[in-house]
């Protein structure tokens, strides 16, 4: 086989780049490119002895404790998909609406929140937001770019309300821990969905044609209603009390809060009258899909950073990075934009699982903190759930969208949202005691 190790370091990693590259142009999967690419790099550059390092390095990736509490997150998600829990959800925000100007795009927000704070999953939230909220506010006329811009930035919010899979994924790959990154996130997860509501008040206010009040039979809801609507707010924040309440307290991991969620989801149904065998099977078979994803997705890219970092490429890269600038807030732009660039053509896991074991050693010679990076990474992660050309919000709204709504219309629809998520991220960069306030 030809010596890959005569390229040298730089020539390797321009190599290994434009491999990967060519591959994901083929339509290969990233899991199958990643492994692929660092077994070709592995045997090229070492010879067959390094292969048993490499596997060393996956193993102890995927039998990580906390991992675990990655397919319970998903599985509350599935079952959450199924049940009515949502739809009674909406109705239930319908009391704090009421007659606002954009409430009802407020209403929705606020659905987006609780549901992120149940289940951590994105997709799931974007499809049902778009069968539940998007027709409710085209019926009332808002105007479309808004309904459709509401509907995706906050079932994106799953990146940053914990439990996030997001964050979830960063603090094993960059060995931080879950419990104060999900304490960190909070604050900064709750501006950006402020800043959503504020941008759909400030438009109701200045373009009342583009986000009208409800007529007087919609408005108002009768006590007895008022008191029927309540019953839909008690299970999904009881699940959220105890998940996310006994995470805060010290009272479970994230792992055993993983669990309790998942028998919280599973009584809500039960309660509800909706939990059956094709609940539970269908939610399953959506897990182990999903699951099954990030594992061969995380297998791939840590043998390929494993291969990586043999070959000195995380040294080079450092050397690459801080060359760029003497003054660190450059070098962690310059990550952030490297970042964005990613978000636009891969898929977050991939993301996370191929740069911050390469990006974590050198924010800390840096002198930031870990974990403070962690929630501009999921801030960064936001964005890409909603950049052209690959969005996937895009694409699971389109999944749902009346016919007449193209994904160049969801794409521009995205344009002012996406840019109050960048003004999130330079807030937390400016200002990292937004993220840091618990220390």
């Amino acid at each position: 086989m030809f010596d890959l190790s005569a390229l040298g370091i730089e020539a390797g990693s321009i190599v290994m780049f434009a491999m990967l590259l060519g591959l994901l142009i083929t339509g290969m999967p990233l899991a199958f490119v990643t492994i692929l690419v660092a077994l070709i790099f592995a045997l090229g550059w070492f010879g067959p002895m390094a292969v048993p390092i490499v596997t060393t390095r996956i193993y102890s990736f995927i039998t990580q404790y906390v991992f675990v509490s990655v397919p319970m997150f998903v599985l509350m998600a599935s079952i959450l998909d199924r049940s009515g829990i949502a739809r009674d959800l909406f109705d239930a925000m319908r009391l704090v609406a009421g007659r606002l100007r954009g409430g009802v795009g407020v209403q929705t927000l606020l659905v987006a929140v609780v549901l992120a704070a149940m289940s951590g999953i994105i997709g799931g939230e974007i499809v049902l937001l778009g069968l539940l909220a998007l027709p409710q506010m085209l019926r009332l006329g808002y105007d479309r770019r808004l309904a459709i811009g509401i509907v995706c930035s906050g079932g994106a919010l799953g990146t940053m309300i914990p439990p996030s899979i997001v964050l979830i994924i960063y603090g094993l790959s960059a060995n931080v821990s879950i419990s104060e990154l999900f304490t960190a996130s909070f604050v900064p997860g709750l501006m950006l969905a402020s800043l959503y509501a504020a941008y759909v008040l400030i438009t109701g206010y200045r373009s009342p044609e583009k986000a009208p009040v409800p007529a007087d039979d919609e408005g108002e809801v009768p006590l007895a209603q008022k008191l029927s609507l309540l019953k839909g707010l008690i299970l999904p924040l009881l699940v959220v009390a105890f998940v996310l309440g006994s995470i805060y307290g010290g009272i479970a991991s994230v792992t055993e809060a993983s669990a309790i969620g998942v028998v919280g989801v599973v009584l809500s149904t039960l309660i509800r009258g909706e939990l059956n065998w094709k609940m539970l099977s269908d939610a399953s078979m959506q897990t182990l899909r999903t699951c099954g994803m990030i594992v061969w997705i995380g297998v791939g890219a840590t043998a390929l950073i494993g291969v990586y970092n043999l070959m000195g490429g995380i040294d080079f890269v450092e050397r690459t990075l801080t060359g760029v600038s003497e003054d660190p807030l450059v070098v962690l732009i310059v990550m952030m934009i490297i970042l964005a660039v990613l978000g636009m053509f891969l898929d977050w896991v991939g993301i996370a699982l191929l740069t911050i074991p390469i990006f974590a050693p050198i924010v800390s010679s840096l002198g930031y903190d870990l974990i403070w990076f962690g929630v501009l990474f999921a801030l960064n992660m936001q964005i890409s759930f909603l950049s052209p050309p690959f969005g996937p919000a895009a694409f699971y709204l389109k999944s749902v969208a009346p016919p007449d709504i193209t994904l160049g219309v969801i794409f521009r629809s995205l344009l002012p949202f996406i840019a109050l998520q960048f003004i999130a991220l330079v807030l937390v960069m400016v200002f990292p005691e937004l993220a840091l306030w618990y220390k």
